[in-house]
């Protein structure tokens, strides 16, 4: 390897690593105001909670990655060409793809290193962040006051305690705001001082208070009745609540995760599975209302049956016409045996199309997680020479202008993207189509930019843009006047 190449792979290695984790921790930082609610109050152990970030940064990796190799290559090249060594290796005689065989290199092993992430340790770190969010869901909150801070963590109740004591756990100058009512009644409970615990099993919530009053708002259903206010006080006060609704609730939706934590094999399995399942409701659907309700006594129309009759010779026949040999009081009852068998055949054929549905939903969105694993090496590379290409023409490095581009065109992707990822996963566009449009939408862009780059382009230059503007404005103010006299002489004449 020359000292050039080491030089330009120095320069590139340091700001991906730099921008990468940068990107990560801004993910994170979204991550944890996502699922912050749901954490808080439930005593978790620094362990659980670390595990759960461990595994949401590397589940971040594919949505940071692709943008960190976009924004690492503008930095790069438009730090090289800002301090003229683009401009100097050109000079030498060196060509731009032969400058960037040591980034592409790198690039390369990062494309493939991705799809190794993407396809065994993000579907593996899904599942275990999943297992763990639902056991959160599912653990109760804890009561944990705080001096003079309302406690919110239970369902339509406040909390404040103005100090408890450590050692016995007495709270002093308790004020509760309860609205479980369903009819909107809110009680206002003030007390000098009590206990508030839980149960062993948590499914309980105790209270007790001494020396206060309650408070009760009542809302009349009347609007022209006005509400009503009721004071009880009390020496001691004792209560027991349910905390069936604590939890958080929301368990785990198999449906939507279980392609998010298979690889590539086992969603080939699965979609073949899925597809037989398909298949079978299919046929249990459509065969016996075929066969038993439809075309009972047409045996040319199940191929298992042997026996074929000629029908070359039957003639059409209006049914309406053939009741007209039939008594008048078997009408009824003609018409109430195929009303039965029609709505049988649709009974048969709603469950079974229920059960196709199910199975299409899963297969849709287990084919668009098989090509999200082969989009995400592609698009590294893609975005990498976009950037590439875009840093060796505007040759301004730093984080001013590469941040401003980077966004651009990492927006334009996902605006793009998520329109056809969201349509095949409803089955309304082929999921090939779909996941692999933005990157053929981009790729020509990129082939066009890196031509650009390769041939010295001012395309991105605003000096250029300057000098062109300059020259329009000159020709328009030696055009204009001349303009303007014939446009006044032809009015004149006129």
């Amino acid at each position: 390897m020359k000292k050039i190449h080491k030089l330009v792979l120095k320069a590139y290695v340091g700001p991906l690593l730099a921008v990468f984790f940068i990107i990560q921790f801004v993910l994170m930082m979204n991550f944890v105001w996502r699922y912050i609610d749901e954490l808080t109050g439930k005593g978790l152990a620094v362990s659980t909670i670390a595990e759960l970030f461990i595994c949401g940064s590397i589940n971040m990796i594919p949505l940071g990655l692709p943008l960190a190799m976009l924004l690492s290559a503008i930095m790069t090249l438009g730090n090289i060409g800002e301090n003229f060594e683009l401009l100097a290796m050109k000079s030498a005689g060196l060509s731009l793809m032969r400058i960037l065989s040591p980034m592409l290199v790198v690039v390369g092993l990062v494309a493939v290193g991705s799809f190794f992430i993407s396809n065994n340790l993000v579907t593996y770190t899904n599942e275990r962040m999943y297992d763990i969010l639902y056991d959160v869901r599912e653990q109760k909150q804890e009561l944990k006051f705080q001096d003079g801070m309302f406690f919110n963590g239970l369902p339509d109740m406040s909390i404040r305690v103005e100090h408890q004591e450590p050692e016995t756990q007495l709270l002093h100058d308790v004020l509760i705001y309860d609205t479980r009512a369903d009819n909107g009644d809110m009680t206002t409970t003030l007390a000098d001082s009590g206990y508030i615990y839980m149960s062993d099993d948590k499914a309980y919530l105790y209270v007790t208070l001494f020396n206060g009053q309650t408070y009760e708002h009542t809302r009349s259903s009347q609007w022209y009745d006005k509400n009503t206010m009721r004071e009880h006080k009390f020496q001691r006060q004792d209560g027991t609540f349910p905390m069936n609704e604590v939890t958080a609730g929301g368990g785990q939706n198999t449906n939507y995760t279980e392609s998010q934590t298979r690889n590539m094999v086992e969603l080939e399995h699965l979609m073949d599975s899925l597809q037989v399942t398909i298949d079978k409701s299919s046929m249990l659907a459509y065969v016996p209302m075929l066969k038993n309700d439809i075309f009972s006594r047409d045996t040319t129309i199940i191929p298992n049956d042997s026996v074929r009759f000629d029908r070359s010779e039957y003639k059409a026949f209006n049914f309406y016409d053939s009741l007209k040999s039939v008594p008048m009081r078997q009408h009824a009852k003609i018409y109430s045996s195929a009303l039965s068998a029609s709505r049988s055949s649709q009974g048969s054929y709603s469950f079974d199309e229920y059960s196709s549905k199910v199975a299409l939903t899963r297969l849709y969105r287990a084919e668009v997680e098989w090509h999200r694993k082969l989009t995400m090496p592609a698009l590294v590379i893609v975005f990498f020479i976009i950037g590439a290409a875009l840093g060796a023409i505007i040759k301004k490095g730093g984080l001013g202008t590469p941040i401003v581009i980077s966004v651009i065109f990492f927006v334009i992707y996902y605006v793009i993207s998520i329109p056809g990822e969201k349509m095949a996963k409803e089955g309304t566009m082929e999921s090939v189509v779909g996941m692999w449009f933005p990157l053929a939408l981009l790729t020509p862009i990129a082939i066009y930019l890196l031509k650009k780059a390769t041939n010295d382009t001012s395309l991105l230059d605003m000096d250029w843009y300057d000098v062109k503007l300059r020259k329009l404005r000159k020709s328009i103010s030696k055009r204009l006047p001349s303009w303007l006299k014939r446009k006044k002489k032809k009015k004149n004449n006129g």
